[in-house]
Parts: structure tokens; sequence; C-alpha cells
């Protein structure tokens, strides 16, 4: 396996546009854990004198069909030896999907990027849990998961298996830890963004030296007072969600992808 490249694309929906890690610095706005990866890459390159360039097509609220039509024929033309690919979970949090025939789709898509000798990376899905708002759905995401591991041994592609992470969290740190998320309880926060970037990375071979840092200490908090914000998470980020699904809208409507051609990533204290 090769551990030097010189062309990467990222593809996918939010949790590859990297919604959740904020940086008012960047494109969108935010970093996000394949920003974090294209750093590494990029200052591998900068120390062997070697060329490297980053583009990231991912847009948040899309749905596996969207990222096909939209991302995948671009970032061939980008002729890239290294693609990451997350697509599907906004498909399955749909109230019907087939995911029979949405892994067919994303089976054609990843044999696409394969046929171009890039090396290709796929995600599954975090864990939801048993308990609440995905709960109902913890199922669908298993499958899912099944589905993209045999997606990835038919084409070669690496898999980053989130759903089996817990061996890669921060002592004492659960994969649905508050600490690993946003506020939103729908993305990953800055530490799950950290986390998922040193999986990527330690899967394909890189040195990297990233760490997960200091993490606040979690304190008991009153039922009363886990009410009252339930209920403001509820009002700021379910019910607008929902009406987004309702209306048949995207968080991504009229957003742009970050780094739509390759080019140099921005490096922190630069």
């Amino acid at each position: 396996m090769t551990t030097s490249f010189h062309r990467y694309v990222a593809l996918g929906d939010s949790f590859t546009e990297g919604v959740g890690d904020p940086d008012p610095d960047r494109p969108n706005g935010l970093r996000g854990w394949a920003d974090r990866v294209a750093e590494v890459l990029a200052r591998r390159a900068e120390t062997a004198g070697a060329d490297f360039g980053y583009a990231n097509l991912a847009i948040r609220g899309r749905k596996l069909d969207g990222i096909i039509a939209e991302q995948v024929e671009p970032a061939i033309a980008l002729q890239p030896d290294l693609v990451t690919l997350y697509a599907g979970a906004n498909d399955i949090l749909r109230p019907k999907v087939d995911l029979d025939g949405l892994a067919q789709r994303y089976d054609d898509a990843v044999a696409r990027l394969a046929a171009t000798g890039a090396r290709i990376v796929l995600f599954t899905a975090f864990d939801p849990g048993s308990g609440g708002v995905y709960g109902p759905v913890r199922g669908r995401f298993a499958l899912y998961n099944e589905h993209v591991r045999a997606i990835a041994d038919k084409h070669g592609a690496l898999i980053a298996d989130s759903w089996r992470v817990a061996h890669r969290l921060p002592e004492g740190v659960l994969a649905n830890d508050p600490r690993m998320w946003d506020v939103d309880r729908m993305h990953l926060g800055p530490v799950g963004h950290q986390v998922v970037a040193i999986m990527v990375l330690d899967l394909l071979g890189i040195d990297h030296g990233l760490t997960h840092g200091p993490l606040p200490e979690v304190l008991p908090v009153p039922r009363a007072e886990r009410l009252r914000a339930d209920a403001a998470w509820a009002r700021e980020f379910l019910l607008p969600w929902v009406k987004r699904r309702v209306t048949g809208r995207s968080s991504g409507d009229g957003l742009e992808p970050k780094y739509p051609t390759p080019g140099r990533v921005s490096l922190p204290g630069s």
C-alpha cells in the first residue's frame, strides 16, 4: 500500500463537509476530518518536496443519488490517487428506504471510482445505540454497514469502520458520548472529527502525530435541567430538520463545495 498521495478528493454529505467542526477562516466555515487528513498529507508532501492537491466536493444534506450525480464524475475528472466516500445516511433516515437498491447504486459508484486506480476509503456509520432519536433505525444502519463492507471487499477498498470505533476513542469515551458530537446531536463535533481523521490516517498507514487532546469532565446534570436542554434541542434542531424533510428542502441548498478543485489546504497556524 502506498503511503504517499498527491491528489486527494473527498466525496459525501455533511460528515465529509465537516459540519460540527467550525472554523470561520475556511470555506463554508468548517474544518472537519477530511481537512485534517489533507493537512497531514500536505505536510508530508511538502517535506518530501512533492506536489499535493486536495478537493472536497461534499455538501451537507445530500442523499446517495445526489452525491453520485453531482460528485462522482467530477471526482474522476480530477484524477485522484486517494478518494474517500461516505454516503447513504441521509437516505436511511427517511421514513422508507430500499437498502438493497441503495447498496446497488453505491456499488456502481464505487466501481467507477475504483476503476481509476485510486485508493478508495469507505465508511460504516456510527452505532446510534438503542435509545434516543435514532434508536428505531439502528437496524437499518447495521444492514447498511454490512452492504458497505461487502462493497469494499468487492472493489478492494479500505473500510474506516466507525461502527467498531470504540478501541480508537480516548479512555472513558463512548461513541455516543456527547463530547464526540456537536450540540445539534446529529453531527460529529471537533473531538469526533479528530477521531475519524486518526482512524483514516491509521488505515492508510500514514504517520501523523494526531492526538485526542484533553476532554472536559462529564458532570452529573439534574433531570429537570436535562429535560429543559432536550426541549431546547428539539426546538432549535429537531423541528427544523423535520420541516426540511416535509417540505423537500435540504440544509445544503444553495451551497457550493468547500474545495471544488485540487489546491492547497489551509494549515492551522499558517
